[in-house]
């Protein structure tokens, strides 16, 4: 079977059994199988494909399993991710959360910063390959998303990782900035996400009976470890952007920006 073959009956495949976004996930697993990116597949058309391969990748996709556990990387800003169960699949929304860093520590000379639940690294790694200069802490609980966050820093070399809670006491030195993808989602809504979703570890996703807990330990703890002038950058869940000025008590200046769908998405916050 070749490239085109293998599309042809990869959308047919999904469609018939009602997997969403059938054309692209078709494309994306085929392209995955034949070793070549997803613009590539017009000129790799009569290239053959391994059937078994592909087959695994549909079934898995068939029930339910997120794409980007199927292909086990994902693109992320500049880079690509290695992503699977246990961790986190980057969105393109934090993309713009780290646009937004970046183009803040640009101004700073040898920047520190310290991305708390870093999960596979997306947000502290993608910072750290930007600005070359910088010092960056990525601090992860979970010992799964721990694995996937080592092997994306591979070659890193300005990357610190943390394998601890960011509940608990850590001895690390004050930062310019703070950054964060924290898990939000109120607990009692977890069982209405997409099944998708669901197969994302609940632990990054749980964020406490409201979905703030994690900002209240980050305002509590957090605060004391950013420099006078340090700034801390946060995403939230798009119902959160009142709230979280209350709850951000320690910081004189709240900021909350709307990402590219129009939905209340990033704060910035200043002591």
């Amino acid at each position: 079977m070749n490239v085109k073959e293998a599309y042809s009956y990869s959308v047919s495949f999904l469609g018939a059994n009602g997997v969403d976004e059938a054309d692209f996930k078709a494309l994306t697993v085929v392209c995955h199988v034949a070793g070549i990116k997803n613009n590539e597949y017009h000129a790799h058309r009569d290239d053959f494909v391994i059937t078994r391969q592909l087959a695994d990748c549909l079934w898995k996709l068939k029930s339910g399993e997120p794409l980007q556990y199927v292909v086990g990387k994902w693109d992320f800003y500049e880079s690509e991710f290695y992503v699977g169960e246990g961790v986190l699949i980057p969105r393109p929304e934090t993309e713009e959360l780290v646009e937004l860093a970046v183009k803040q520590l640009k101004t700073v000379d040898a920047p520190v910063i310290i991305d708390l639940c870093s999960g596979s690294g997306c947000i502290g790694l993608s910072i750290a390959k930007a600005v070359p200069s910088s010092k960056v802490y990525c601090i992860e609980k979970s010992k799964d998303a721990f694995e996937y966050l080592k092997k994306n820093s591979d070659g890193i070399y300005n990357a610190i990782l943390i394998n601890d809670d960011i509940f608990n006491d850590i001895d690390i030195e004050q930062a310019d900035l703070i950054i964060s993808n924290p898990p939000y989602i109120k607990t009692d809504v977890l069982q209405t996400l997409q099944d998708e979703v669901k197969k994302e570890p609940v632990m990054a996703l749980d964020g406490g009976t409201d979905g703030l807990d994690f900002y209240r330990v980050i305002n509590d703890k957090w605060s004391k470890k950013l420099k006078p002038n340090g700034v801390l950058m946060l995403e939230i869940g798009e119902d959160q952007g009142k709230t979280i000025i209350d709850v951000l008590s320690d910081f004189n200046s709240v900021e909350v920006l709307k990402d590219m769908y129009g939905n209340d998405r990033m704060v910035v916050a200043k002591i």
